[in-house]
């Protein structure tokens, strides 16, 4: 991903209130705030444009993540539609400051999003259906640019459930060798990525869990989350990945691996056997 420099404006001087983001050398803009601020959102000028925008907040059955991915010719009318769904605490819209994205551009915007929030299944997509729109190529490369700047801002105002899992590795980052932890008859596979670690799929974790784990019960909780999820599934005498999963640590990447507590930095070792914590420590 290139490098950028993004220009945040907090209206009311407070972060989590209403602001706008925008990235050098790019027509879009984005406008940003939690739903006590609606009035105010939809005040704004960029509102009456077209663009798309999303709707984030918690799955009131499953207490998971939860986003609606939408589009709209007037951001301002279609939004309001939306206030009979309760699960949404923050709005995120995206427009051109050139006002030049036609119904067809925001539709296949729209269609792109809701795919990669499906791709990424760090949570519950609440859409209906995908609607999506067919370009001619020249306009579908221009989308997938606008696409692209959008990626770049979502995290940077506090959305990252369309960040893939297997997309923590990026250049430019301080690259780490794959790491190892191995305990009884077990392997596991994996590496430092900004948000945690990321422990890859087709590693192993230990069938029972650690006595410890009646005190502290966290790797215990993971572990059935994830068999009932799928993410873990039992072998007999072990468990496996069924796909990249990330952690916020390498101790917790550890703890559910070793079915108990944990060293994280000196659990994961490299090829040559040296552990994270003196990798971290040259």
């Amino acid at each position: 991903m290139p490098s950028a420099t993004i220009k945040l404006f907090l209206v009311h001087g407070d972060p989590k209130r209403l602001r706008t983001a925008e990235l050098s050398n790019w027509s879009g803009k984005a406008v940003s705030g939690p739903r006590s601020e609606f009035d105010g959102i939809l005040s704004r000028e960029e509102s009456l444009q077209a663009g798309v925008y999303i709707l984030t907040g918690t799955d009131p059955e499953t207490g998971k993540a939860a986003i609606y991915i939408g589009e709209a010719e007037s951001i301002k009318d279609r939004i309001k539609a939306h206030l009979s769904k309760d699960f949404w605490n923050q709005i995120i819209y995206f427009v051109s400051k050139d006002e030049n994205l036609t119904k067809s551009h925001i539709r296949y915007l729209e269609g792109r999003l809701i795919e990669q929030a499906a791709k990424a299944k760090r949570c519950v997509v609440t859409n209906g259906q995908n609607s999506g729109a067919k370009l001619p190529e020249s306009d579908r490369e221009d989308m997938e640019v606008f696409l692209g700047k959008v990626y770049q801002l979502l995290p940077v105002l506090g959305v990252e459930l369309l960040v893939q899992v297997s997309e923590g590795s990026l250049s430019g980052e301080k690259k780490h060798d794959q790491l190892h932890c191995d305990i009884k008859n077990v392997k596991a596979k994996g590496h430092p990525i900004p948000n945690g670690f990321l422990v890859l799929k087709g590693s192993e974790a230990v069938s029972k869990e650690r006595p410890s784990v009646e005190k502290w019960p966290w790797p215990k909780n993971m572990r059935q989350k994830f068999l009932g999820e799928g993410v873990l599934i039992d072998r007999g005498d072990k468990l496996e990945f069924t796909e990249d999963v990330e952690f916020s640590s390498p101790s917790a990447a550890a703890a559910v691996i070793h079915g108990g507590h944990a060293n994280g930095l000196t659990a994961w070792k490299n090829s040559k056997g040296k552990t994270l914590k003196e990798m971290e420590s040259v």
